[in-house]
C-alpha cells in the first residue's frame, strides 16, 4: 500500500516562505515522477510543479516558475515544495501525488498520477 503525506502548509503574509513536504511509504520503488498540485475554493485542481525522480529534472507552472522549487530527498522518500515570494493568489489546499512508471511527457496532467496525499492548506494573507 502507496502512502504520501503533505505536512508544512500554514498561513503566511504575502512576500513570505514556506516549504511543505510529502513523505512517501509503501511500495515507492516504481515511482518515477512525484509532483505538486493545489486546488483553491471554487478552482478545478491545477498542476504546480513536478520532478522526475532518477533524473531530477524539473518542470513548473508558468504562475510559480522563478517562485516556487520542487526537490526530492532519495534517502528520505521526500518531496519538497519551497515556495517564496508568496502571493494570495497561491492561497490553496496543496498536493502531492506521484506516478508509476509514467511518461515525463504528461508530468503536469493530474489524471495520470496514481497516488494522491490528503493536501495540506496553505493560506497567504495580504
Amino acid at each position: 500500500q502507496v502512502q504520501l503525506v503533505e505536512s508544512g502548509g500554514g498561513l503566511v503574509q504575502a512576500g513570505g516562505s514556506l516549504r511543505v513536504s510529502c513523505a512517501a511509504s509503501g511500495r515507492t520503488s516504481s515511482f518515477n515522477i512525484m509532483g505538486w498540485f493545489r486546488q483553491a475554493p471554487g478552482k478545478e485542481r491545477e498542476f504546480v510543479a513536478a520532478i522526475h525522480w532518477g533524473t531530477e529534472d524539473t518542470t513548473y507552472a508558468n504562475s510559480v516558475k522563478g517562485r516556487f522549487t520542487i526537490s526530492r530527498d532519495n534517502a528520505k522518500n521526500t518531496v519538497y515544495l519551497q515556495m517564496n515570494s508568496l502571493k494570495p493568489e497561491d492561497t490553496a489546499v496543496y498536493y502531492c501525488a506521484a506516478q508509476d512508471s509514467g511518461l515525463w511527457a504528461f508530468a503536469s496532467w493530474a489524471h495520470v498520477y496514481a497516488y494522491w496525499g490528503q493536501g495540506t492548506q496553505v493560506s497567504v494573507s495580504s
